[in-house]
């Protein structure tokens, strides 16, 4: 996330839209249809599309309803046991999808398109405590209360394929053609070789309301990051949400498709990089100061609660089986809890100077839940802060090969570091903890009763 200390542009964003604004359009016959949305569990965009005449007389000032059951399946949509929120028992009944009218705007990639965030509350109002945007605002309205604001920056890798979703699942997603048949990290022969798809999604994004700085190439074959301004903590999230969904609907629209998974093939993972800074709300820097490296006594804090608390929130950073195959020395996804000052081999690395100085939390893959990943960034530096952690000494050289504390390597080890976490229950609450710890469970349990193309490889013949 480059040029973290300067200030955006101000004033409302191109593609924003009013509550207003968007009455006159639908009068003028050039939007018909309002997509009203929440990120679930899996950091997807779940919802449905609204008339546009509907949403304004119904729902813009009221809510609409979704089952409860929208946060407590897994990837495949399976209704699951042990989620205490929603079952067969309860009923799998609705919680309401109130609009958070400040997210309203135009999805350029669709015809006529309109799309606004939703927050989920329950029906006397109650917010629903496991949805992950009000886990984040829970965390931010901590900070809020000392006068303070994060302000974040997520980096999101895909890889980019010649096949489109359709033939993908046919074939197993085996055999499938990269965007890029060599490293085309910094190329830029090799960004201009699928430069009208990247375009396709830059335009869109800053279409819609997103502030767009780059694109580039990087190493695996066909994989690519577009990087988009820092912002306030809540609007970088459901930002992130947006462009993750609206970049896989313009690849399917080019017949191509695009993979955020964290590791999906033996070479190097995709990861999504995020920086964090705190800022008083006067604008004042908090983590800035004359001390060390540059950091404020409570930089120093807020670093030294991030590395205490990264091995029992790893499952807020890495959330999927697949996710803990990007742990790979040498692969700069990191192995070590250690932090560094520009050191990549680090799990945190400490960048930027001043104004622009921030912590990059390097543990999250692809597939990572921004909201889940920046509320346990937040809740750590508090713990941080509010027992004056003393900050372990930078590490110097490579990382991979300290003999340190490592992040735990399977998600199992992440879910029992997480349900025994007392940092976790006081921060989140002891709903959120077994809400999370019940999908990690499901997930090993679908895992473990599935057979793998290795296992056939090895075994078929030969065993």
């Amino acid at each position: 996330m480059t040029g973290h200390g300067h200030e955006g542009t101000g004033g409302r964003r191109r593609g924003m839209l009013t509550l207003e604004q968007l009455r006159v359009e639908v009068a003028e016959q050039t939007i018909d249809t309002v997509v009203i949305a929440f990120t679930d569990m899996q950091g997807r965009l779940a919802g449905k599309r609204l008339s546009a005449e509907f949403f304004l007389a119904e729902v813009a000032e009221s809510h609409a309803e979704g089952c409860n059951y929208l946060l407590a399946v897994d990837v495949d949509m399976n209704t699951v046991d042990g989620y205490a929120m929603s079952s067969w028992d309860r009923g799998y009944g609705d919680f309401a999808l109130v609009p958070d009218l400040s997210t309203l705007r135009r999805i350029p990639w669709q015809p006529a398109t309109a799309l606004v965030i939703t927050d989920l509350a329950w029906d006397d109002g109650a917010p629903v405590l496991a949805s992950p945007r009000q886990i984040l605002r829970a965390q931010v309205q901590r900070l809020a209360a000392r006068g303070w604001q994060a302000l974040a920056g997520t980096e999101l890798e895909f890889l980019v394929f010649r096949d489109s979703y359709e033939d993908a699942h046919a074939n197993g997603y085996r055999g499938l053609t990269p965007a890029n048949q060599y490293n085309a990290d910094y190329s830029i022969l090799g960004t201009a070789r699928i430069e009208p798809l990247l375009r396709r999604i830059r335009n869109g994004m800053g279409g819609a309301g997103l502030y767009v700085e780059s694109a580039k190439g990087e190493c695996n074959l066909g994989q690519h990051e577009i990087a988009f301004r820092y912002a306030e903590a809540v609007t970088t999230c459901d930002n992130h949400s947006i462009y993750k969904t609206g970049a896989k609907e313009i690849a399917a629209q080019d017949d191509m498709s695009i993979t955020f998974m964290a590791k999906p093939n033996e070479r190097e993972g995709n990861s999504c990089h995020i920086h964090l800074s705190l800022r008083g709300e006067d604008g004042s820097l908090l983590l800035a100061g004359d001390r060390e490296h540059g950091l404020s006594q409570t930089g120093e804090h807020f670093l030294a609660g991030l590395l205490a608390s990264l091995r029992e929130l790893t499952l807020c950073y890495a959330p999927n089986v697949n996710s803990y195959k990007r742990y790979q020395a040498g692969s700069f996804a990191p192995t070590a809890v250690r932090w560094g000052v520009d050191n990549r081999s680090c799990a945190l690395r400490l960048v930027g100077h001043g104004p622009g100085l921030r912590v990059e939390n390097r543990s999250p893959g692809g597939d990572v839940n921004p909201h889940l990943a920046v509320a346990a960034m937040i809740a750590a530096g508090l713990h941080g802060i509010d027992n004056q952690l003393p900050l372990e000494p930078a590490f110097e050289g490579n990382a991979y090969a300290d003999t340190g504390p490592r992040l735990p390597p399977t998600l199992r080890d992440a879910l029992e570091l997480w349900a025994e976490s007392a940092l976790a229950r006081e921060a989140f609450g002891g709903e959120v903890v077994e809400h999370y710890a019940n999908y990690a469970r499901t997930e090993l349990d679908a895992f473990n009763s599935a057979v793998t193309d290795w296992e056939l490889r090895r075994g078929f013949e030969r065993l």
